[in-house]
């Protein structure tokens, strides 16, 4: 599965992406808020990670920003097996890359290609509760609070984490593709 959006690229990693993506993810700051990844995340984790077989369903991407010559690795976006299988979001960016509209760019194309592809009944997300910048992504992104909180251990913490859960419907729109959408002209 490969996506290019107006800024991005996303594609599978691969090996060769190994030293690009230790650097890009190897700052506390980020791996803090994720589960699965740990701390400190040297190349061999890296490596580890790439290694790992692709599921057509589960599809696992890499985030490269397409400015000059080359594409930047700048983070990573995929769907996992959540609580009981539930296909769940996760994604993450360099921290340099914060605050950008790259997260929410990624997001609406890898949903779009799964809502067409895989044709998934729902998506379930988390954020940590001390990074509410997250849970404006994937209100963007459509997703909903479900009213739940609960505890995450995270590797990139050593400890466990609260974390706010999401849902997002199969074809749910983001509150700014809503709002657009509220705003625009009525039709002949």
């Amino acid at each position: 599965m490969f996506a290019i959006t107006e800024r991005l690229l996303l594609r599978p990693g691969w090996i060769e992406d190994a030293p690009a993506l230790s650097r890009a993810i190897g700052d506390h700051a980020v791996v803090r808020n994720l589960a699965r990844a740990p701390w400190p995340y040297a190349l061999g984790d890296a490596e580890q990670f790439l290694s790992l077989p692709q599921q057509h369903d589960r599809p696992r991407l890499l985030i490269f920003r397409r400015e000059g010559s080359t594409p930047e690795l700048i983070g990573g976006i995929g769907i996992h097996d959540g609580v009981n299988g539930t296909p769940e979001l996760g994604y993450w960016l360099a921290r340099a890359h914060w605050g950008k509209g790259y997260a929410t760019e990624a997001g609406r194309a890898l949903i779009a290609t799964c809502d067409e592809t895989l044709r998934l009944p729902h998506l379930i997300a988390s954020h940590a509760l001390d990074n509410p910048a997250s849970g404006r992504v994937l209100r963007r992104l459509g997703f909903r609070p479900t009213g739940e909180t609960g505890r995450l251990h995270s590797l990139g913490r050593g400890v466990e984490m609260d974390v706010k859960g999401f849902i997002r419907p199969r074809f749910a729109r983001g509150e700014d593709m809503a709002e657009e959408a509220e705003n625009a002209p009525l039709a002949a």
